[in-house]
Parts: C-alpha cells; sequence; structure tokens
C-alpha cells in the first residue's frame, strides 16, 4: 500500500510539472502584442464606451432562428443596398467601422448581421453535430433580413466563410442579388488541388484561446482578440487599430450577449457539410468581385486564384501587404474597387 501511494504522489507531481511547464510554454509563445496594448486597454475600460451601432436594429425571422440586424441608410439618395456577412465565429461588430462609413458615404443602404451563434442572434443551444445547419442555412438568414425589411435585391459581400456564405446566396437564390463580392475565401474549401486551410495558424489561434481564455475577464479578452489579429495576418505587416478592437469587444460583453464558447464549432460544421461550389460558380453570370491578400495565412492565395479561373469575367483586387483581414492601411484601396464594382452593375 506504502508503495502505491509513493508511486501515485511520484504520478501527481509528474502531472504538476507537466501542467505548470504547459502552462509556462502557452505563456511564453503566441504574438508579441504592441507596446502599447496595455495602457490601451486600461484607458478603454476605464472611460464610458462609445456608441458603435449607428443605424437601425431590428431582427428578422429565419426558418425560426432570430437574426439580428443593423441598417444604416445614406443621408441622401440611396445607390443600392449592400448585405454584409461576417466570417465564421465573428458577428456584426466584427466590420471596421472605416469600412461601413466609406459604403455608406458612397449612397448605399448598409446592413450588416449577427450570424446565428453570434451577438444577439439566437446561439442554436440545441444544435447537433449529427444534424448541423449549413451555409444554405445560413444563406436564408441574409435572404430572411432583405424578406424582413422589404428589398428585393441586394449587392453581397462576404468574407472568408462569409463570402462562402455569400456563393451560396447567388447560387440559391439568384433572383435576391444584384452582385457578388467575395473576400478572402473560397469557392470549396477541401479542394485536394490546392493548400489546405493552414493548420498551424488554426493551432496558434488555438494556444491564443487557451492562453487568455485561462484566467478570462475584460483585459484577457480584449488581448485574445488582439493576438488573434496579429496571427491573421500571417506575414504581412500592419498596424492594428487596438483602441477600435477593445472597444468593441468590450461593447459585446456589456451591452450584448458576449462571446458564445460553441460557436466555432457549429460554423466549423456548417462549412464541412459544405459541397463544392465550382460548377454552380461557373455558371453565374451576375457581376463578380473577388478581392485576396497574397500573404493570407489561413485561406491561402491559391483559393481566390481559383476563382478567377472559374469565373474568368469576374473582376479581381490582389494585395500583396494583407493576410487574412481587412486592415486598416488598405482600407482605402479595398472600398474604392468595391464602389467601383458596384456603380458599373
Amino acid at each position: 500500500m506504502k508503495i502505491f501511494k509513493n508511486i501515485l504522489k511520484v504520478i501527481g507531481c509528474l502531472l504538476i510539472l507537466l501542467l505548470l511547464g504547459g502552462t509556462i510554454y502557452l505563456y511564453n509563445t503566441g504574438p508579441i502584442l504592441p507596446l502599447e496594448t496595455k495602457a490601451i486597454i486600461a484607458k478603454v475600460i476605464n472611460e464610458p464606451l462609445p456608441e458603435v451601432i449607428q443605424g437601425q436594429q431590428g431582427f428578422a425571422n429565419s426558418q425560426g432562428v432570430k437574426i439580428w440586424y443593423e441598417n444604416q441608410i445614406p443621408t441622401d439618395s440611396t445607390k443600392g443596398t449592400i448585405l454584409l456577412i461576417m466570417g465564421i465565429s465573428n458577428d456584426a461588430l466584427g466590420w471596421p467601422p472605416t469600412f461601413l462609413k466609406a459604403l455608406v458615404e458612397a449612397g448605399y443602404q448598409v446592413i450588416r448581421y449577427d450570424h446565428r451563434g453570434t451577438g444577439l442572434s439566437d446561439w442554436m443551444e440545441n444544435w447537433e453535430a449529427d444534424n448541423p445547419y449549413t451555409l444554405a442555412d445560413m444563406a436564408k438568414d441574409g435572404v430572411a433580413i432583405l424578406d424582413q425589411l422589404g428589398i428585393e435585391k441586394a449587392h453581397v459581400l462576404g468574407v472568408s466563410m462569409g463570402g462562402m456564405i455569400a456563393q451560396e446566396m447567388v447560387i440559391n437564390h439568384p433572383n435576391r442579388v444584384n452582385s457578388l463580392i467575395s473576400i478572402m475565401s473560397s469557392g470549396d474549401i477541401f479542394d485536394a488541388e490546392l493548400p489546405a486551410i493552414s493548420g498551424e495558424t488554426a493551432i496558434e489561434l488555438i494556444k491564443a484561446a487557451v492562453k487568455y481564455g485561462i484566467v478570462g475577464g475584460e483585459t484577457n479578452l480584449i488581448k485574445l482578440h488582439i493576438a488573434s489579429r496579429i496571427i491573421l495576418m500571417g506575414t504581412a505587416q500592419q498596424t492594428l487599430n487596438i483602441q477600435e478592437i477593445a472597444t468593441n469587444v468590450l461593447y459585446n460583453i456589456r451591452h450584448r450577449k458576449g462571446y458564445n464558447a460553441s460557436v466555432s464549432k457549429q460554423h466549423q460544421g456548417a462549412v464541412s457539410n459544405s459541397k463544392s461550389r465550382y460548377i454552380a460558380l461557373q455558371k453565374l453570370k451576375i457581376p463578380t468581385l473577388i478581392i485576396h491578400g497574397k500573404a493570407d495565412p489561413f485561406i491561402p492565395f491559391a483559393h481566390g486564384q481559383k476563382l478567377i479561373d472559374l469565373m474568368p469575367h469576374a473582376d479581381s483586387l490582389w494585395l500583396d501587404n494583407m493576410g487574412h483581414d481587412i486592415p486598416e492601411s488598405l482600407m482605402d484601396s479595398i472600398t474604392d474597387k468595391i464602389i467601383s464594382h458596384l456603380e458599373t452593375t
């Protein structure tokens, strides 16, 4: 019995050492946050938060799922409507304010919304892995918003997974779409002939989630979002707007429902159960714009190139110093190209 107890003590000590070693490893790896991060986060936390919702808010019913949206309308005449579809695990606040402002000031009605499972939309508590919702279901969420607002057609713009949803919307609801803008996305993320989603980047994102999620709290959650943005930059050299990130994260925590820990798995399920859209995309006749960063570490640039190969009539914008994000320094180039595309449709 004494020997058995000694063995258990040794095993216990080894487990503690492994845990400590793993904790030390995590806290000494990952991206280095900008030097000013701590001071900016403290300032944002201790000051009143600005209002980040500028438009009309509402809810649409999509197959019994409640979807929150914001509708921003230009003060002058409206040239058309743009429906923005965010990427995996992200809600409507993921859109940079300067991006929204540029499109509204160009004369377009701009709608952004929370994916099911995020923000103020329903969080899908009864989701099951063997019966997941699909990208096609998520495309219906966007259509439901158009129905709610009485909008016949819209320009559909999606980033990353949002680009995949936008493609599904164009394919399955062609009478509701004026044009397609697909940013840092793919027509078939499982195409064996193309580089796959970066496993290394995914691991770095998981490590960041563990590193800042163990303790939790507002400060660490902000740091997690900053670290994730740095990881998704890849080799691109960009400067993050730390104050904007901190403000959006705190607004989500304090004035909305916060962040859903289960949604990443749900959205991955929707992507995993999607089929190739190549054949359907080849048949598209609506104006299309493909934008992709050459430094994208998550969905490789080759996926953007493949879309243009399939749709030679589509326009494109390739950006050297852009990873898997919409950087502030390239905002004018991106929005100018989008507006030019919209005005020729």
